[in-house]
């Protein structure tokens, strides 16, 4: 395994822990949220889902080379 295969595996390991850490506070009823903390939330979780995305498409394009 290549540096930069290693660096995208332990990348999407951290985004992953981030994702399911985001997930847990929004859904734990001990944890008081309000709306807009809510929405800030739902919306980071988004974004790390599109970077899942967007590296998988970059996976892709490189191995049709």
């Amino acid at each position: 395994m290549n540096y930069n295969n290693l660096f995208e595996f332990e990348l999407m390991k951290l985004v992953e822990a981030e994702v399911a850490r985001l997930a847990e506070n929004i859904t734990n009823p001990s944890v008081v949220v309000d709306y807009p903390d809510y929405k800030y939330q739902i919306g980071k979780i988004a974004g790390l889902r599109e970077l899942f995305a967007l590296c998988e498409e970059v996976n892709k394009t490189i191995s049709e080379r």
